[in-house]
């Protein structure tokens, strides 16, 4: 067995921190569609820009999501678009998690 590569571990946190907030986790799934202008990205969420610009740096930081600027406007995409077969992996959990509670409910 090879020896654990606490730096790897250390790399993958940085990413699901990045990604741990629903904001940012709504902007991601909102990217898995294409790319964005971040105006639209506002009126998606509707939130304040400010904010949203905030989660925006954090997550173009961590290197979840690339920017293009073109004249005024910011667009925004996934650097890698495997990111929504996460999601897909996720939502499997919670189905099954939905499931299992349920069929201990039927119990009571």
């Amino acid at each position: 067995m090879k020896p654990v590569n606490k730096q790897v571990y250390k790399y993958r946190a940085e990413i699901l921190k990045a990604l741990a907030h629903p904001l940012r986790l709504a902007i991601v799934d909102y990217l898995g569609d294409g790319e964005k202008c971040v105006c639209d990205i506002i009126d998606y969420l509707g939130e304040k820009q400010s904010n949203v610009s905030r989660h925006l740096s954090l997550l173009r930081q961590t290197g979840i999501v690339d920017t293009r600027k073109e004249g005024l406007n910011v667009y925004y995409s996934l650097k890698f678009p495997c990111t929504n077969n996460f999601f897909s992996c996720v939502d499997n959990i919670l189905q099954r998690q939905h499931e299992e509670k349920k069929a201990v409910l039927k119990q009571l």
